[in-house]
């Protein structure tokens, strides 16, 4: 089985749901047309990245908001959307999270879990933290998503693998920080080997996309990527400009790289209950 994957790799404006929701209508409507079956954004896709006291403004339901999500929803119907919003739930609690939609649903919205509080960032001042880790069916297989900070801990893509996706969907607003001894930025390089790494430790496609532009003094580095279970590089897209990259996987390399690597066969998780169990009493 093929599937043709495009990485939205877009500059968002802050605050501008409607704006940004028409960026989201082009590139669709674009990568249908270059054949594409499922396309990736990048986190808070629709809002902008550094809201602060913004999030309640331009917060939704996925479920029950038809201003936003009813034209997401028909252009679904052509491929599929992975999008990223602020779900508001219905205690008025706010989180940054990620829908996926297919043929005219939202069929699973993933809320980010691991809030950053160091450094530049401050998300969990204004954002409730999600509790959930769960992969999902859809046309494709069994996919999984997660949110920036949710991949740089390695028990998500970890619970992922156990739950079955083949298919990790990884969306990110990082900003550019740090120098290496190659051209690109310390943030860029570290995030791309953690990608291949899983990819390879978990013998599974790895999809990512991240944001480029400017936002509050923060300039955001794009670099794009999707890996295949061997590890192998199939695209990148640029660092720092707009891009929309298309490639397509072939499906049928997970049984291939599972027969030869058989790591999910031999994996322990029994194992790991129980050290964790252990771990947590003698704390």
């Amino acid at each position: 089985m093929k599937l043709t994957l495009a990485l939205a790799q877009i500059s968002t404006r802050l605050g501008d749901v409607r704006a940004n929701l028409e960026k989201h209508l082009v590139l669709a409507n674009e990568a249908r047309q270059s054949g594409a079956d499922l396309i990736l954004f990048p986190e808070l896709s629709l809002t902008g990245y550094v809201l602060q006291d913004l999030a309640a403004t331009v917060a939704v339901s996925s479920k029950f908001d038809t201003q936003l999500f009813d034209p997401l929803r028909e252009v679904s119907r052509y491929l599929d959307l992975v999008v990223g919003f602020v779900e508001e739930d219905r205690r008025r609690r706010f989180y940054i999270a990620s829908a996926y939609l297919s043929k005219g649903e939202v069929v699973f919205v993933h809320r980010k879990v691991y809030l950053p509080t160091y450094g530049l960032f401050d998300e969990g001042r204004f954002f409730a933290s999600g509790n959930s880790i769960r992969a999902f069916e859809t046309r494709f297989g069994r996919v999984g998503m997660l949110i920036c900070e949710d991949f740089w801990h390695i028990s998500p893509p970890y619970l992922l693998w156990l739950d079955g996706a083949e298919l990790f969907l990884f969306s990110s607003a990082s900003p550019g920080r740090g120098i290496s001894t190659d051209s690109r930025l310390a943030s860029s390089t570290w995030v791309t080997e953690v990608n291949r790494a899983y990819a390879r430790l978990f013998t599974t496609f790895v999809a990512h996309a991240n944001r480029v532009g400017f936002e509050d003094g923060l300039n955001f580095w794009g670099g794009s990527t999707v890996f295949d279970p061997d590890g192998g590089l199939l695209i990148q897209a640029p660092d720092f400009d707009e891009n929309l990259a298309l490639c397509e996987l072939d499906l049928n390399q997970i049984r291939r790289t599972r027969a030869r690597l058989p790591l999910l066969r031999d994996e322990k998780p029994e194992l790991l209950l129980q050290e964790l169990g252990r771990i947590l009493h003698e704390r």
